[in-house]
């Protein structure tokens, strides 16, 4: 089975282990589409070249790069025609001028399409964007969404194919694994160090992680990594709180490297927010936390209760004295450290790794392949 997957997600490094995976199946002969960067409000995401073996990864050229709804591959149609897949996967919403791109694209060619989507909140969207939407669920032969709640939205919006609920990456449980913390010494010798990593966005609630740090005692730290149109403000935060000297702010590092930086933490906090057009739609850094063996909390936004289950600690959100609780909690109480780490880890090995999710997707290919097959004998 001839497979091309479409995807400006696969420039991070980490998330090409479930390219490889796929690869693995006897039965696929995959090509991979990445443009050369994306841009977004972290600045540019150039190509990562971590895991090529078994499969081409195409470097595309972009149009719009950076225009999350608006992008496409202008020399999308000669790929196709080269390659002849079986199976188009797009990695993209179904309401991105992308995914209406390639899906026409794949008709013209006889191809099978799936879309990916995480969208969580029913949302109506203007022209020509729902004349694109409409068109894909119309005709997209299946689709992979990566939460609970995305799968009613597109049930509620009249998708009527085949849908499953699998993450869109998982983590590689070789590389993502509990280690001692490096040889650098800590800011004290007692020091509780709490991080987050991620978008540097309102949504994502630093602010209230930074409010709830000013009740902890002294020794709890926190390092912030990531990127975004927040740093500044949140600079600023720090410093009228009377935090500047307990809070570090790291600048984005490769994915493949980000091992190391769980193993310096006691704790990893995602305090994300709704607001109404986003709710947390799966916290990719709360299961590579709990691979690394690291404590996680999360507040009840969108899809983290689900990912966390019992394996970690919730809070709701917005609520910045009951995360500053929980985190007296995971402070005070070594043998809840002790529990969840390990809790977390058999979570992840179970549910998201990388392996996990090729499997699971791959049975989506061959169904799609196996129903249309089926439909041709019906006709004959």
């Amino acid at each position: 089975m001839r497979v091309l997957m479409i995807s400006k997600a696969c420039v991070v490094g980490a998330y090409q282990r479930k390219l490889e995976e796929i690869a693995a199946c006897a039965d696929i002969q995959l090509t991979a589409a990445v443009p050369p960067e994306w841009r977004d409000e972290r600045g540019v995401l150039r190509l990562e070249r971590a895991y090529t073996c078994g499969y081409e990864l195409v470097v595309e050229p972009m149009a719009l790069n950076g225009s999350f709804h608006l992008h496409f591959f202008p020399r999308l149609g000669a790929l196709i025609a080269r390659l002849r897949p079986d199976v188009i996967h797009i990695d993209e919403e179904p309401y991105n001028f992308a995914t209406w791109h390639a899906l026409r694209l794949a008709r013209k060619h006889k191809a099978k399409t799936l879309f990916f989507s995480w969208q969580n909140l029913l949302r109506r969207y203007p022209f020509p964007f729902n004349r694109m939407e409409r068109y894909v669920l119309r005709h997209a032969d299946a689709a992979i969404v990566g939460n609970q709640e995305a799968l009613a939205v597109w049930r509620a919006k009249g998708y009527t194919g085949p849908i499953r609920v699998i993450p869109q990456f998982g983590i590689d449980p070789d590389i993502f694994i509990p280690r001692p913390p490096p040889p650098a010494p800590r800011p004290t010798p007692h020091a509780f160090i709490l991080g987050y990593a991620g978008r540097l966005v309102p949504e994502k609630g630093v602010d209230i992680l930074l409010k709830a740090l000013a009740q902890l005692p002294p020794h709890a730290r926190l390092r912030i990594q990531g990127a975004g149109p927040e740093r500044g403000s949140l600079h600023r935060l720090a410093a009228q709180l009377g935090l500047s000297q307990r809070v570090s702010f790291d600048p984005l590092i490769p994915s493949t490297q980000m091992p190391d930086f769980y193993a310096q933490l006691d704790c990893v906090v995602l305090p994300s927010r709704a607001r109404p057009n986003w709710k947390e739609q799966f916290g990719r850094v709360l299961v590579e936390a709990m691979a690394c063996g690291v404590p996680v909390i999360g507040s009840d936004s969108g899809e983290i209760p689900n990912v966390v289950g019992d394996a970690g600690l919730i809070f709701p959100e917005e609520n910045v004295d009951a995360l500053a609780a929980r985190l007296r909690e995971l402070m005070n109480e070594a043998s809840l450290r002790e529990s969840l780490a390990a809790k977390g880890r058999a979570r992840v090995l179970e549910r998201y790794t990388q392996k996990r999710v090729a499997e699971e997707t791959v049975k989506m290919y061959r169904m799609m392949v196996e129903r249309d097959a089926m439909e041709k004998g019906s006709r004959l």
